[in-house]
């Protein structure tokens, strides 16, 4: 079970973090700090999944929401609040506050969490050692003219886009030329079928189960070959 733990974020208002420890048979010197999508927060069977997961591999994993989940609403604070808070995250981090947690920090996250992590990467005033995005967000749905790239190319960390095929707010083909003109050593992972959630249909004819594995083993060996 994951360890809760209250992070402030302004003077008056606090968010939670669930910090998932790293199996000690296989611990690496890293742990991931994972954003939630727009639409859950990181009690969302995604979120859940996927910071066990990378636990049971030897990855610590943490998770949080954004203050507007944490308050019980749906609209999305504006990108000043929500970078406030992905700063306060990574603050608490290397400050000691998640107990079990430890080594080189990657951030990222689940399309609006990925996103704004990058957002604060590009500043370039955070200490992190690289960014993993599983569905990133590069337009909104039917209007691929609105690209959120823009600051992409001032990142220098590392970067992992693991991206679903069918993915609504950009495919792979879409980033690629996006890609191209960024410095820092960026790998595209497609995932074949797959929608904006990673989520294959039945008729792509292999289970959902080999697919999260197939994200899980690219996450792990990135993690091994790119920032350890």
């Amino acid at each position: 079970m994951p360890t809760s733990a209250k992070v402030p974020i302004t003077a008056t208002d606090k968010v939670t973090a669930l910090s998932y420890a790293a199996a000690a048979k296989s611990r690496l010197p890293v742990s991931i700090a994972l954003g939630h999508g727009a639409g859950a927060n990181q009690s969302s069977p995604f979120m859940v999944q996927m910071a066990s997961a990378l636990a049971d591999r030897g990855i610590g994993c943490l998770t949080f929401n954004f203050l507007y989940t944490e308050n019980g609403r749906r609209l999305p604070d504006r990108n000043d609040a929500l970078e406030l808070c992905w700063r306060k995250i990574i603050e608490a981090y290397h400050a000691g506050n998640f107990g079990g947690l430890g080594g080189k920090l990657v951030v990222g996250g689940k399309s609006m969490g990925g996103r704004i992590a990058s957002q604060v990467a590009a500043a370039g005033d955070v200490e992190i050692a690289g960014l993993v995005f599983l569905g990133y967000p590069l337009h909104p749905p039917g209007n691929a003219a609105k690209l959120r790239a823009s600051h992409l190319p001032a990142i220098r960390a590392p970067m992992l886009f693991v991206q679903g095929a069918k993915d609504a707010f950009g495919t792979p083909q879409e980033l690629r030329p996006i890609i191209k003109r960024l410095k820092a050593p960026v790998e595209l992972c497609p995932v074949a079928e797959a929608d904006h959630s990673l989520k294959v249909p039945k008729r792509a004819g292999r289970p959902q189960a080999e697919v999260d594995a197939f994200v899980l083993d690219t996450i792990e060996a990135w993690i091994r070959r790119a920032v350890l």
